[in-house]
């Protein structure tokens, strides 16, 4: 079975990016599983089977007849991508990335950029198509 693991923050558009790029993989036999992996922020509680971007993603996928888990980590996301993706021995990691203007860059960094120079697992990074 194709191991995919996917990071889903908070916005809905992103989430299903990720989704919609899965589901449109040229997987042999339809056969993949997915882990959404959603990096909650320090202080912050809950299920990650409640956040609306999550349930979003979820559902698409499940819709596609995909094998779904959802899991929720602390801390840096880009870490907590690739640290799942090591745990399920990842096929490939799948983000969202966002469209950020020069300056946006320098002042916010990018979860997107961390996981591809931090892995050496093939990363599929999509687009919502917002500028920020």
């Amino acid at each position: 079975m194709y191991q995919i693991v996917a990071g889903i923050d908070a916005s809905e558009d992103r989430a299903a990016a990720a989704a919609d790029a899965i589901t449109d993989l040229p997987l042999a036999d339809d056969s993949a599983r997915v882990t959404l992996l959603h990096a909650f922020d320090d202080g912050e509680e809950g299920s990650v089977e409640d956040v609306p971007s999550v349930r979003r993603a979820r559902d698409a996928l499940a819709e596609a007849d995909l094998e779904v888990t959802c899991a929720g980590a602390t801390g840096d996301p880009a870490d907590a991508i690739m640290e799942r993706a090591d745990e399920v021995d990842a096929d490939m990691i799948v983000v969202a990335g966002r469209k950020r203007t020069p300056a946006g860059k320098v002042l916010f960094g990018s979860v997107t950029q961390s996981v591809i120079l931090g892995t050496d697992r093939p990363v599929f990074v999509c687009s919502a198509g917002e500028v920020l």
